[in-house]
């Protein structure tokens, strides 16, 4: 089955305390969209502008991504500069500039109203739910949020968490929106508001998936030594999650999502390893499952069939 992503397509410019790179690929739908196309096929939402890199559309088509639902628009792409501090955690927006996605309300092609599967990455909640009032009975919703939608959108947000399977957020956002301090409070909270499923995104830490009562998860991080750029690591986490689910289930339980999980941390793992989505290009499967593997033996837990 299909996976349909909606997000902000964006040209970055990323410094750490080691390299600077300008006009690299990014986005939240940039980021989910290639992680899940490893395992399903994926429906990008988004717009661009006329600046936009042809070579990225002729990628896109390599990786098998139908691209009808990108809009290309007369002006600027959407725009963003990051620095890192040393320890590659702490990172400052250094200008953003929203340009052609400022006013972006997609409307869906036709042919992507009955996708089932449906990834909302991080853009504000009203557009979340623009999107989802167009989709007909989708089998399983993944959304993804930020502190900044929790701040200023509250409402907008409460009102989309009912029509929401899973949510990811990290464990900042998730004690900002709940004002608890423990994140096993957080998560069973948030359930409370809504989504069947919470996955709570703690970086180097791994994450944790919240279920029903008596279902819960909890997976580290794959250990690195090398990471080059943390940017896109949890869109590309949520890709991976959805794009799983959306290539191996048609109805969605707790242990599909524990796999997805650990496939989500796999791709984002790779992800850091360079700049941009350069590692996640060329990546292989034979790469994805021989880390996922090493992730079980390391976890020295065996997953139910």
């Amino acid at each position: 089955m299909s996976v349909l992503v909606v997000g902000s397509i964006a040209l970055d410019t990323v410094k750490t305390p080691v390299e600077e790179h300008a006009d690299l690929l990014g986005g939240s739908a940039s980021y989910a969209a290639l992680a899940a196309s490893y395992f399903s096929q994926v429906r990008l939402v988004g717009i661009v502008g006329d600046d936009f890199p042809e070579s990225e559309f002729e990628f896109w088509k390599s990786r098998k991504i139908d691209i009808d639902g990108v809009e290309r628009a007369k002006g600027k792409t959407f725009r963003w500069s990051g620095e890192y501090a040393w320890d590659l955690n702490t990172r400052e927006t250094r200008s953003v500039a929203l340009n052609v996605f400022e006013t972006f309300k997609p409307t869906l092609p036709q042919s992507y109203r009955q996708t089932d599967f449906v990834l909302l990455a991080n853009i504000a909640p009203a557009l979340q739910s623009h999107v989802l009032k167009q989709m007909e009975k989708p089998r399983f919703v993944v959304a993804d949020t930020m502190d900044l939608w929790i701040e200023t959108t509250r409402a907008d947000l409460d009102a989309l968490l009912p029509h929401v399977d899973l949510l990811i957020l990290n464990d900042s956002e998730a004690r900002e929106m709940t004002k608890e301090t423990s994140l096993i409070k957080a998560g069973r909270k948030i359930r409370s508001l809504g989504p069947k499923y919470v996955a709570i995104k703690k970086g180097e830490h791994g994450a944790l998936l919240f279920g029903d009562e008596n279902e819960f998860f909890s997976c580290g991080a794959y250990p690195l030594e090398d990471i080059h750029d943390p940017t896109g690591a949890g869109d590309t986490f949520a890709g991976g999650m959805a794009g799983y689910l959306a290539g191996t289930t048609k109805n969605v339980h707790f242990n599909d999502l524990r796999k997805a999980m650990i496939y989500g941390s796999v791709l984002a793992s790779f992800c850091v390893e360079k700049f941009s989505l350069e590692r996640l290009r060329d990546l292989s499967i034979e790469e994805i499952e021989k880390r996922y593997e090493m992730f079980k033996l390391m976890s020295q837990f065996e997953f139910a069939t």
